[in-house]
């Protein structure tokens, strides 16, 4: 409300985007009345959205907090662009500040953490991070500006209001300026993550190349960061890694040809003495197309391709990393990608088609096992679960001449 006072006092062309996230009742109802009624009375474009929060929450399987954050932002950007409006500004002040990085601090965080929150990130901007949240209280009542509370602020069930009711004003009693220092603690992070963020990118430069939409990093310069966790995360993080794969990736880099690590954008895998880097196609996840025998040869995720001609004493691998197929059968390109939703094929061994999720939960495949797996495409048909099972279809039968045999890594 005190923004939009000022914003109003600014002459600045504004309108109030309002979200009922419906968790409170009648007090959410309540919210949106006050709101309403305040743009009405001052001229404000209006735009409100109620949300099924505790249902969106569920099917995502995260919090309701996270929720109503997607939700919210999601719809002010539909707003912004539907509208034309330049910034999608946002209330947050110097208290959130602080219980960002303090929230950041007790769960883990890398540099990047304790910056805080931004005063600006894209189409977002903060105009009230400077402002404690004393001050603008103080400011309602010198210049009448009507408010409402949300009650759940003032519980502390949630993380971050035991560290506003809790852990702060235990910090006050030590220091009475707790958040005035912490602010300018977060100015220092913020230049120091400045210098980080320019010294790895020397680093960068000096052991990676960009080649065919991918980064390749040498393994024998990057091995030298192995000790240095922070270097190797800030080195990856533009490809998505979290903090919790930095580990993941140190043994790929240490280890033997063929680990790998999926982000929500990458796939970061070592092949001899590379670290290869390559974006995920977000449509249908497709991480290589294989034109002919030649280039199956040199196919990532694959360490050994044959073509051999059928004879009596010839064996089929029960490995599940070997698949065993009728060359006859393979129709180029081959397609390595994502299983998903709607996969289909025919499980070695039976006449009947089966979904590859039905397949996954029959084999009590973990979430991230499934998260991970990758089928190998012909003709719109699944030729292999990598790892798993061929397709019926392509098996050795009696009339088969020539066996293509594929050993994943």
């Amino acid at each position: 409300m005190v923004m939009a006072y000022l914003f109003r006092k600014a002459g600045i062309n504004a309108g109030i985007a309002h979200c009922n996230f419906c968790l409170r009742g009648k007090e959410s109802d309540m919210d949106e009345d006050f709101v309403k009624q305040y743009a009405e009375k001052n001229n404000y474009p209006f735009y409100v959205k109620r949300f099924d929060t505790v249902k969106y929450a569920a099917s995502k399987n995260i919090s309701t907090q996270m929720a109503a954050r997607e939700l919210r932002y999601e719809w002010f950007e539909n707003i912004r662009q539907k509208h034309g409006y330049h910034f999608i500004a946002t209330a947050h002040n110097l208290n959130d500040n602080v219980e960002t990085l303090l929230f950041n601090l007790i769960r883990g965080t890398g540099v990047k953490g304790l910056t805080g929150i931004q005063p600006a990130a894209g189409y977002v901007v903060r105009p009230l991070l400077f402002a404690l949240r004393t001050e603008i209280e103080s400011f309602t009542t010198k210049n009448n500006i009507a408010f409402r509370e949300d009650k759940s602020n003032a519980e502390t069930k949630y993380t971050r209001n035991k560290i506003r009711h809790l852990v702060l004003p235990f910090l006050r009693e030590i220091n009475p300026s707790v958040e005035k220092t912490i602010e300018e603690t977060i100015a220092k992070m913020k230049e120091t993550e400045q210098a980080l963020e320019e010294y790895v990118l020397v680093i960068k430069e000096k052991i990676s190349k960009n080649e065919d939409n991918k980064t390749i990093f040498d393994v024998s310069q990057l091995s030298d960061y192995l000790s240095n966790k922070t270097i190797l995360y800030e080195l990856f993080k533009p490809f998505g890694l979290s903090g919790a794969q930095t580990n993941d990736l140190s043994e790929i880099i240490a280890g033997q040809t063929g680990g790998r690590v999926f982000t929500k954008t990458h796939i970061i895998l070592k092949d001899r003495t590379d670290i290869i880097v390559s974006p995920i196609d977000n449509n249908n996840s497709v991480f290589a197309v294989i034109n002919n025998f030649s280039e199956l040869e040199k196919a990532p995720f694959f360490d050994l391709v044959t073509l051999t001609s059928i004879t009596d004493d010839y064996k089929i691998s029960d490995n599940k990393n070997i698949a065993s197929l009728d060359e006859d059968e393979i129709k180029y390109p081959l397609i390595i990608r994502n299983w998903k939703e709607g996969d289909f094929f025919y499980p070695f061994g039976m006449n009947n088609k089966k979904k590859i999720s039905d397949f996954l939960i029959d084999k009590h495949i973990s979430r991230f096992d499934k998260e991970k797996l990758l089928v190998l495409e012909s003709d719109g048909k699944i030729v292999w679960v990598i790892g798993h099972r061929i397709d019926n279809r392509f098996r050795i039968k009696p009339a088969t001449l020539k066996m293509l045999v594929i050993r994943a890594l």
